[in-house]
């Protein structure tokens, strides 16, 4: 058809956002003056993985972005915005990423682990619990007021 194996993946397949942001990881790692082995080893992951990264072939977790942007001695935050993981439009203040990115008291490690809790949690369909509480937009609980003694006024602050 167009001489390319059935199959095999090529770069006007994969999503640009990808491809942008191997080429960014790429142009940070040339001019930080790092040859692809050097990086990849003090990033500690592998050089072919990084290779593939930096042309797009390949979607790097949060954990991996945060190990090259430490490499690079570049902010963590860049980097996911250029992934997708965080919305570059968003107001850093009332955002939990945000917070866990500025707080000073953890540790990068720390930092990681709580962003992919939230995302996961994000990703979730909301749950109510064995009280009949749903969490509304505004992130505070509704109360089932069908049931109880006090028809849930109490509850409601009535």
């Amino acid at each position: 058809m167009d001489g390319q194996p059935r199959g095999r993946l090529t770069l006007r397949d994969l999503p640009d956002r990808w491809t942008d942001l191997g080429e960014f990881i790429r142009t940070q790692r040339e001019m930080a003056r790092l040859s692809l082995r050097r990086m990849s080893e003090i990033a500690g992951i592998s050089n072919p993985y990084l290779s593939q990264i930096e042309r797009g072939l390949r979607k790097p977790s949060a954990e991996i972005l945060q190990q090259i942007a430490k490499a690079l001695r570049i902010s963590a935050e860049s980097l996911y915005i250029r992934a997708g993981i965080l919305d570059d439009n968003r107001d850093l203040h009332a955002d939990l990423v945000g917070h866990i990115l500025s707080a000073s008291d953890i540790d990068d490690n720390q930092k990681q682990v709580l962003i992919a809790v939230y995302l996961s949690f994000r990703a979730q369909p909301e749950v109510t619990s064995s009280r009949n509480e749903a969490v509304e937009p505004d992130g505070k609980a509704a109360y089932d007021r069908g049931g109880g003694d006090d028809g849930g006024a109490e509850r409601a602050g009535r």
